[in-house]
Formats: C-alpha cells, sequence, structure tokens
C-alpha cells in the first residue's frame, strides 16, 4: 500500500516506520521549508512492541521520504492523520481539497463530535482509529516506542466499509493486534477526559515520576476522571466501561492498580518517560485537556468543581510556572 503520513511527528514516524518494514510505501507531508529543516533520515532510538511485552529495542539512521506539497489527483493508498487534536481543523480543511481517492485514517484524539470534526471529507472514506505508542524528539532522534495493539472503533457505521477492512488487514499484516471499539464516539471523549485527570495530576505534582509514585495523587487523579464522566455524557457520549470503572471501583483500589502499572517496568512506563524527558509533553500539551473539558463543562452546565479548583494549575493565564 502507498502510504502518506501527515507530519513527521511521533506517531506518525513510529507508524510509518513499522508499516515500511512490512514492504509498504511510505512518505511524509511536511509544511513548506521544513524538509530541509528535518533531513534526509531519523535516528531511531525505540522500542518495537511487536516482539515483546517490554518492546524490542531498535536503534539507528532510518532515510525518509519528505514532500511538501500534495495535489489532487495524487496516487495514494492511505493517508494517516496523528495530530494534536487542537490541530485537527487545519488538517482537515487542508486535506479537504486534497484528499483524492485515498482513505483517511484518524489516528488520533478527538474532543468535538467526530463527524463534525472531519466534516469537510468525503464521509465514507473516513477511519477512525488510535495509536498505541508514543515518546518525542530530542534534536533528530526518536525517543519512544509503540505496542503491538491498535486501535480501530466505529462512529456511526464507518467500521463496516471496505476501506476499514483495508486499513484493519495493513496493521495486522505488519504484525499488530487489533482492539476494536464499537462506540468509537464515547471511547475517544473518555480518553480525553482520562488525559485531562491524568494532566491535572502531572502539573500539580511538577512531574510525571512524582504523580506516578504518589498513591494520593493518583486517587485524586480517579476523582477527576470520575467527576468529568457527566460531562461525556451531557455531550451525548455513553458511560463504557472503563468509565463505570471509573464510577463506581473505589478510587484507592483504582489508584493502586494505575501506581503499580506505571511505575512497573513495562512499555507504557518507558513511551511516558521518554515524551517526559525529550520534552515533548510541555505545559501547553498537558494544559489543553483539562482546558477544553472544563470548558464543555461550562457551556453545558455539568458542575465539575474539582477540576474548577485546579484550574490554576492550567488555566490560560498560569503559563506553566
Amino acid at each position: 500500500m502507498k502510504v502518506l503520513m501527515f507530519g513527521r511527528g511521533v506517531i506518525s514516524t513510529l507508524y510509518g516506520w513499522a508499516l515500511e518494514r512490512d514492504g509498504n510505501e511510505v512518505d511524509f507531508y511536511v509544511r513548506p521549508g521544513r524538509a530541509a529543516d528535518f533531513g534526509p533520515s531519523v535516528d531511531l532510538d525505540i522500542r518495537d512492541g511487536r516482539a515483546s511485552r517490554k518492546g524490542k529495542p531498535v536503534q539507528g539512521a532510518w532515510p525518509v521520504t519528505l514532500r511538501e506539497d500534495l495535489e489532487a489527483d495524487h496516487d495514494y493508498d492511505l493517508v494517516i492523520v496523528s495530530v494534536n487534536h487542537d490541530q485537527m481543523d487545519t488538517a482537515v480543511d487542508f486535506l479537504s481539497t486534497r484528499i483524492g481517492g485515498a482513505t483517511v485514517l484518524i489516528f488520533n484524539n478527538i474532543w468535538t463530535e467526530p463527524a463534525a470534526a472531519v466534516a469537510s471529507l468525503p464521509r465514507d472514506q473516513v477511519v477512525w482509529g488510535f495509536p498505541g505508542g508514543g515518546g518525542g524528539y530530542s534534536d533528530n532522534t526518536l525517543h519512544g516506542g509503540f505496542a503491538k495493539s491498535v486501535f480501530l472503533g466505529d462512529v456511526d457505521g464507518s467500521s463496516r466499509t471496505d476501506r476499514h477492512r483495508a486499513v484493519r488487514e495493513l496493521f495486522t499484516a505488519a504484525g499488530f493486534s487489533i482492539s476494536d471499539v464499537a462506540d468509537f464516539r464515547s471511547w475517544l471523549w473518555f480518553h480525553v477526559i482520562l488525559d485531562a485527570g491524568i494532566m491535572v495530576g502531572w502539573l500539580r505534582m511538577g512531574s510525571f515520576d512524582a504523580l506516578v509514585r504518589s498513591r494520593p495523587a493518583l486517587r485524586e487523579v480517579v476523582r477527576l476522571v470520575r467527576e468529568m464522566i457527566p460531562v461525556l455524557r451531557a455531550k451525548g457520549g455513553t458511560s463504557r466501561l472503563g468509565s463505570a470503572a471509573a464510577r463506581y471501583i473505589p478510587a484507592d483500589i483504582i489508584g493502586f492498580a494505575m501506581h503499580k502499572l506505571l511505575t512497573g517496568d513495562n512499555l507504557y512506563t518507558f513511551i511516558m518517560d521518554q515524551a517526559h524527558a525529550t520534552g515533548h509533553i510541555d505545559f501547553e500539551a498537558q494544559a489543553i485537556y483539562p482546558r477544553d473539558v472544563l470548558a464543555d463543562a461550562r457551556r453545558l452546565g455539568v458542575a465539575v468543581p474539582r477540576l474548577e479548583a485546579n484550574e490554576p494549575a492550567f488555566g490560560s493565564g498560569s503559563g506553566g510556572d
């Protein structure tokens, strides 16, 4: 398959490398002028979770093909979009006149209504998914990794198309396992709420490591997530297994489980450590999640007193100090 990765970010590079290793032709679209800045290769220092739960170390230079233009008559089969959720409008607007006959895999967080976010793209060409990786760049070196599993989900019948099946086959052929999500709209919104809770805890504690080593801080994360679930429902989402667990299982138990997971010698901890060490998750990347959830809570009239009490840590005027 001929694949275009939209941007040369962390997720695009991780999964672009994995797909090319399986024999696919992979290019990267970058903004005009950026190809010279990035150069012809990426130095990899990553862990490949397809081979083992802790991830097989991969190091070395990987030559990449960058392009700064995209015509509507291109011959790409698939365009993979993985951007920050606040960059979605710009990405979709750019692709709306250039997508041609390609499938578009949306591979990132969404807090707005998913169908509305991609309304300018042909509905039957959109596939929804979410990665299981992360990390960050230090100069031209990518530090991070990805798990064996990726998520593919359904938004208004999108999983019943040949394009969805083709994307599924692409990833399974490359050695990934697929976690299917029936209600991807609610899944995505819950993921943003979970991120919002974690980011508030991270900002309050000063570092990810300090957060995950503090059981009281993790319990507070659970309480924040629990408080934000009504925002999800007010937006039209449904309570999934994860949100139900956050509502009904005591915060002490979930906090203990999170502590064990996030302080263990595992791939997820490694990925988060690399994201933190490289500065990939800076103040703005942290603050945007609780900020956006709080804005919708206020718009919808949902009370979130715990989140509001933490606003000084993530509000637009705090500046990360």
